[in-house]
C-alpha cells in the first residue's frame, strides 16, 4: 500500500501539470505554442521504433557512457584525495579552477583534439560530470568517522579491503548525492554536445525540427527529452535505495525514534 501511495504521489503533479496544459492550450491558435492535443499527436507520430532506434538510443548509450566514466574518475581520484590531505592541498587549486569552467565553453577546443564523432560528446559528458561526483566523493571521504577507522585498523582491514568495506560505504550516501547531480548534468550535455556537428541524437533532432518550424514535433522532442530524464532519475533512484539499503534503514530507525 505505501508502494502504491508513493506512485501516486509521485504522478499526481505531472498529471495535474499536463492536464492544466491541455485545457489552457485547447484553445490556441499559437504557431509557436501549439495545444498540447496537437503535440501528442506528432509524438505519436514522429517517435516511432525506427527513429528511436536513430536518435534517442545513441544519445543514451553516449549519455550512459560518459556518466560512467565520470563516474570512474571521480569516485577513484576523490577517494585518493580525501584520503591524502598532502595530496588535497595540491590538487584543491586545480580543481577549483576546472570545475569553473562551464563545459559548453570547451566544446569547440575538445573539438580539435577528438573531432566531431561520439568521443567528442562523451568527453563533453565526462568533463561536466565529474566535479560534482569527486567533490561529492572528497567530501564524503573526509567526513568517514575517525573511530571507525580506528576500529578498522586495530582490526587489521587495511589497503584495498580498507577502502571498499569501511571507507566507500560510510562516504556511499555523499557519493550518490554526487552522482544524482551529474546525471542531470548528463542529460543537458548530452543535449549541448548534439548541437555541434552532429548527425543524429536527440539534441540534433530537436534542433533539425526548430529549424524547419516544425513546432509540434520540437515540443514532442522536448516531452520525449523530460520523460528521459524522469525514467533515468528512477532508476537511479532505484539502484541508490538498493545500494544504501542500510542508510535508507537507520534513517527509518531515526525518524521513528
Amino acid at each position: 500500500m505505501n508502494v502504491v501511495k508513493r506512485i501516486l504521489l509521485a504522478v499526481a503533479l505531472p498529471l495535474a501539470l499536463f492536464a492544466g496544459w491541455y485545457f489552457l492550450s485547447a484553445d490556441s491558435e499559437s504557431f509557436y505554442s501549439p495545444p498540447l492535443e496537437k503535440i501528442l499527436i506528432a509524438f505519436g507520430d514522429t517517435w516511432g521504433l525506427d527513429r528511436l532506434k536513430a536518435d534517442v538510443a545513441p544519445s543514451v548509450l553516449r549519455l550512459l557512457a560518459g556518466f560512467l566514466l565520470a563516474a570512474l574518475i571521480g569516485i577513484g581520484a576523490g577517494v585518493a584525495i580525501g584520503m591524502n590531505r598532502r595530496l588535497r592541498a595540491v590538487t584543491e587549486p586545480v580543481l577549483e579552477f576546472f570545475r569553473a569552467i562551464p563545459p559548453p565553453v570547451l566544446v569547440p577546443v575538445i573539438m580539435l583534439f577528438a573531432g566531431i564523432g561520439d568521443a567528442m560528446k562523451v568527453i563533453v559528458i565526462v568533463f561536466g560530470c565529474v566535479w560534482p561526483i569527486l567533490l561529492n566523493t572528497v567530501e564524503g571521504v573526509r567526513a568517514v568517522d575517525s573511530v571507525v577507522l580506528e576500529t578498522a585498523r586495530s582490526y587489521g582491514v587495511n589497503g584495498v579491503a580498507r577502502i571498499t568495506k569501511v571507507i566507500l560505504p560510510s562516504a556511499g550516501p555523499q557519493i550518490a548525492a554526487g552522482l544524482r547531480q551529474a546525471l542531470s548534468i548528463a542529460i543537458i550535455l548530452m543535449v549541448i554536445s548534439e548541437l555541434f556537428a552532429a548527425s543524429n541524437g536527440l539534441g540534433f533532432t530537436i534542433v533539425q525540427f526548430q529549424r524547419s518550424f516544425a513546432i509540434p514535433e520540437m515540443w514532442s522532442g522536448i516531452i520525449l527529452l523530460g520523460l528521459l530524464g524522469f525514467v533515468l532519475s528512477l532508476l537511479f533512484r532505484l539502484a541508490e535505495q538498493r545500494a544504501l539499503r542500510w542508510y535508507e534503514g537507520l534513517r527509518a530507525a531515526q525518524r521513528q525514534s
